[in-house]
């Protein structure tokens, strides 16, 4: 699963990325100097994976990861192949969820490809853009359904009221996120289009660090825009993220988030977030050898949990042992637990629940 980082170019994309991924992209003070998607591999922080560890000590530990692409500025146009417009596009297809950064901060130093700030302009650009890439998918899936509904089909007269329904709020400057559909509606006609406007999406709203704890004024705007819109908002200091990031030690970025007014870097924030806007959930296995973190869909059933650890587990599922994280936590073992009464055996329509501490039995 994959979050793609987009925005206007000079927004802070690059730095954001360099933060989240110790990689670093090239993040020049002028657009597209990052031109081909950078992709990071990111480490999910988890308070419940070093309890685990404390309580194990295990020989290795293994936390969730989620990816992250940083995909090229985007400019006005970019639905008609302006600037980068079609490698963007492409790029944010193949992501799962978007990171949408906007700049929320004054600095004459750095250039505004608009020239001044003003983070409703840059959002609306962008949600511009990609609903009118949106409407030329519509466009091109109407010209087949319409020629079936003419014949009749039942089906296919359905399919049609959908994509008009998206057809009319995308030429409303409506993104598809914000519409309601049948369960079976969406499943079957707006989930397989895959609409870039489909996606959730965080707004990350870029400030200074004088407003990394509490906001602005720029970021209240932005709240106030996206009220009726499915989506989360994140106030992030990206500069000052990038500056606790060179300190060497633990200590010295304690001290720095202290003088801000923050318990934690507000990327660690943000991954989390990111982990979440892709529905995601976290199980954990924990032994000896090792303590790790697994990944799973949020919903997930127990032998699907299996799965993502061996297909053979998925395939041989008999039944679970489960402990929920707090009481592990609290008992402080798995002996202790046992002794409890605390374990659980589930089986195979158990839902997994974010924290659940599990061990499988299989038969192949």
């Amino acid at each position: 699963m994959k979050a793609g980082i987009v925005g206007l170019p000079n927004v802070g994309k690059s730095t954001l990325f360099n933060c989240l991924s110790n990689a670093k992209a090239q993040s020049a003070n002028f657009p597209f100097c990052t031109i081909e998607p950078n992709i990071g591999i990111v480490n999910v922080p988890d308070p419940r994976l070093e309890r685990l560890e404390a309580l194990v000590k295990p020989v290795r530990v293994q936390p969730a990861t989620v990816e992250i692409v940083d995909i090229a500025g985007l400019v006005k146009g970019a639905s008609k192949g302006e600037g980068l417009g079609n490698q963007f596009l492409a790029n944010i297809r193949e992501t799962d969820a978007i990171l949408h950064v906007l700049r929320c901060f004054d600095n004459d130093n750095i250039i505004h490809v608009d020239g001044n700030v003003n983070p409703i302009r840059d959002k609306e650009t962008i949600d511009m853009e990609l609903q009118l890439k949106d409407l030329e998918t519509v466009d091109k899936k109407l010209e087949k359904v319409k020629r079936a509904s003419k014949t009749g089909n039942k089906e296919a007269q359905k399919e049609e009221a959908v994509l008009l329904k998206i057809k009319s709020a995308l030429e409303a400057g409506v993104s598809v996120r914000t519409l309601e559909f049948d369960k079976e509606d969406y499943e079957e006609f707006v989930n397989p289009a895959q609409f870039i406007t489909d996606k959730p999406v965080m707004y990350v709203c870029n400030v200074d660090e004088g407003s990394a704890a509490t906001g602005n004024a720029y970021v209240e705007q932005v709240r106030a825009a996206v009220k009726d819109e499915n989506a989360e908002i994140l106030v992030l200091a990206v500069g000052t993220e990038a500056d606790i990031n060179e300190l060497d030690s633990y200590e010295e970025r304690q001290m720095f988030l202290q003088d801000i007014g923050l318990e934690e870097p507000g990327s660690s924030k943000l991954i989390r977030s990111a982990y979440k806007l892709l529905k995601q959930q976290t199980y954990f296995t924990a032994g000896v050898k090792e303590v790790r973190a697994w990944t799973i869909d949020v919903g997930a059933t127990a032998p699907q949990a299996a799965g993502v650890i061996h297909t053979d587990f998925e395939k041989g599922f008999i039944r679970a042992e489960v402990i929920a994280f707090e009481e592990f936590s609290d008992l402080g073992s798995e002996a202790k637990v046992k002794e409890a009464g605390k374990m659980r055996v589930e089986g195979k329509n158990y839902v997994v629940k974010d924290g659940d501490v599990m061990h499988f039995l299989f038969n192949v």
